[in-house]
């Protein structure tokens, strides 16, 4: 089994910041790529960003770009998602998933594991 546990989040001003954390344990698995989704109530998931685990490629989501920072530890099996100059729309909780595929990075659909995920609130 492999499990997926996110900290980090929690309430924090507009344009404030805050750092998100995804550690994997459990089985060992050979992994493409981890991502991190949000999703705010009654919207559908949505990709934010990604980062290939083999080569530490990064991708964002252009409402994202330039805000946030997707990055990786592999010794510790942890990804990290850095948040600056949050806004308001930023508000929702946010997943972290891993991929065993190559291919649809930024849909839900291409990955096999999720977290549980964790609360990010920015008041105006």
């Amino acid at each position: 089994q492999v499990q997926l546990v996110e900290s980090g989040g929690g309430l924090v001003q507009a344009g404030g910041s805050l750092r998100l954390s995804c550690a994997a344990s459990g089985r060992t698995f050979v992994r493409s790529a981890m991502g991190w989704f949000r999703q705010a109530p009654g919207k559908e998931r949505e990709f934010v960003a990604y980062i290939t685990w083999g080569g530490g490629g990064t991708y964002y989501a252009d409402s994202v770009k330039g805000r946030f920072t997707i990055s990786r530890d592999a010794a510790k099996n942890t990804v990290y998602l850095q948040m600056h100059s949050l806004k308001p729309e930023d508000t929702a909780g946010y997943y972290c998933a891993a991929s065993t595929r190559y291919t649809a990075w930024t849909k839900p659909t291409g990955y096999d594991y999720w977290g549980q995920g964790t609360q990010v609130t920015v008041s105006s």
